[in-house]
């Protein structure tokens, strides 16, 4: 086996520095995406998902400014002054008068370190939960190759009686023989994968001019995965150049082996979201992403007003479904984005509803599995999807976005409210970014304010809600609509279906319309 001490030099991937073993308080979020209002970092290796020269035959089967930009800094400041055996907890709640959200800070005890009250606490100033997150959880390491008479095939793995059916089609997406390199995350059955592809012409009868292989990893979770993606680009080009040759992935997997805890019951579930350690390591964490620009940038810069449209079908918990060709590895990263958008860090708001789970990359292999999912949003390079319209509520096709459900075309539409609040994301980007170039502020970061605008937002819409439903009057009239930043006639049929999802029992008053 390989210590953590003996990785040179068969091992070579980006990682994070370990945390400094005398600090203090909760450990700061890891390194921010590379994105313009950041120094760029020393020369790496081409990222793979750029380039699509064609090659070789083909693989694969047939808000509020002030709120959003203080709320992380403040959590910060807050552990600073905090007594021991303590940690300070920043939730940012809505009002129910429609006011700004306001971060509110409370003290809770902190876990009880690994093994005990006595117990070595690795890194201090992190629950035990945290520490587990942090830890790695590869599961299993594969390399997929293309071979012309079998088509797509688990050429290596380890370990060797892991169950990788599929992940040959997963790991290679369809259409990839058109690029060069590309990167997939993808889910398999509880677990979640990061694979990277290449394609490398080769003057060889037998493989018909092209060489095509993915090297992959599986986790329980897709939150740390991105550490693994440097890595993964160099093995495959590695496979390429040097085919069977195992010795560095070996390695890899016996120093990042996952010791899974005895008492997990196997389900893929979503991080909770009212902390901001966990929204800073969990709900939100670092994918690396190759536009410059960074991912929830590249994703309002692609999608625009529209995602004040994917905003309201993520939070209906809907079925959504992104198609693209070839390379994927940008688009798995907007259904990281969709998810982001129905975030609520008020307790107990969403426990009775389908949890929108990301799918990642999916291919026609999966269609028994869609067929029981009720809420998702994953992402595809198989037009055939298209047709297969009991398998998904909404369909995206590049910008354009369509339903073949009657009762949600109104939601297709944008209405003066929803410009408003577009207007004002585009806004706090602005500013965010203006400080970020002119001021040298660096505290907060493009995927908070982004993360924290929506959380903001759907806090407001449940808190207004919930209150009301406690209420002697449940009436929820005009008024309560705008004090939610909602228009009364263009949200009213987003409203009658969101109190339906959430069994919230109001009663819906709009010009001597009623609903309940």
């Amino acid at each position: 086996m390989v210590k953590q001490s003996d990785r040179a030099p068969l091992l070579d991937w980006e990682e994070i520095p370990p945390p400094e073993p005398n600090r203090a308080g909760p450990l700061p979020p890891p390194p921010l995406p590379r994105s313009h209002s950041q120094p760029p970092r020393e020369k790496e290796d081409a990222p793979a998902g750029r380039s699509s020269q064609p090659a070789g035959p083909g693989p694969g089967p047939a808000g509020r400014s002030s709120t959003t930009t203080t709320t992380t800094t403040a959590a910060a400041a807050a552990n600073r002054c905090v007594p021991p055996g303590k940690r300070a907890t920043a939730v940012v709640a809505g009002c129910g008068d429609g006011s700004p959200a306001r971060p509110r800070t409370y003290l809770r005890p902190a876990a009880e370190p690994p093994g005990g009250a006595g117990g070595r606490v690795p890194f201090p100033g992190l629950s035990a939960r945290d520490q587990w997150e942090e830890k790695d959880q590869i599961v299993a390491v594969f390399v997929v190759t293309f071979d012309t008479r079998s088509g797509n095939m688990v050429e290596w793995c380890l370990p060797h009686d892991v169950n990788l059916d599929g992940v040959e089609f997963k790991s290679m997406a369809s259409g990839s023989h058109r690029i060069t390199s590309d990167f997939i995350y993808f889910r398999k059955g509880r677990y979640f994968g990061l694979a990277c592809f290449a394609n490398m012409p080769v003057e060889s009868e037998l493989e018909r001019g092209a060489r095509m292989k993915s090297v992959g990893i599986l986790s329980p979770s897709y939150t740390l995965l991105y550490r693994y993606m440097h890595f993964l680009e160099n093995q495959v080009r590695h496979q390429l150049q040097c085919p069977g040759q195992y010795s560095p992935l070996e390695a890899f997997y016996e120093d990042k082996k996952a010791v899974l805890p005895p008492t997990g019951n196997g389900l893929v579930t979503a991080c909770p979201t009212w902390s901001v350690t966990t929204i800073n390591r969990c709900m939100h964490p670092e994918m690396k992403i190759t536009h410059p620009a960074g991912c929830m940038s590249q994703f309002i810069q692609f999608f625009g007003e529209q995602i004040m449209v994917l905003w309201k079908f993520a939070l209906l918990r809907k079925r959504l479904l992104i198609f693209s060709p070839p390379p994927i590895g940008v688009v798995c990263y907007r259904v990281y984005c969709c998810c982001s958008l129905a975030n609520v860090s008020l307790p107990g708001i969403g426990v009775s509803v389908p949890e929108l789970r990301p799918f990642f990359y999916i291919n026609v292999a999966d269609i028994p599995t869609l067929e029981t999912e009720m809420s998702y949003v994953a992402c595809t390079t198989e037009k055939i999807f298209e047709e297969k319209k009991e398998l998904y509520d909404v369909y995206i096709d590049n910008q354009n976005v369509k339903t073949h459900r009657g009762h949600l075309q109104p939601l297709l539409r944008l209405n003066a409210a929803d410009k408003e609040k577009y207007r004002k994301l585009s806004e706090q980007r602005q500013l965010l970014l203006y400080s970020q170039e002119v001021d040298g502020d660096c505290t907060s970061n493009e995927e908070d304010l982004f993360i924290l605008f929506f959380m903001e937002l759907n806090n407001r819409i449940f808190q207004t809600l919930t209150e009301l439903a406690a209420s002697a009057d449940p009436i929820l009239t005009a008024e309560h609509v705008r004090a939610m930043g909602l228009d009364p006639q263009g949200d009213r049929t987003f409203l009658v279906d969101l109190l339906e999802v959430y069994g919230i029992d109001v009663t819906l008053v709009i010009d001597n319309l009623c609903c309940s």
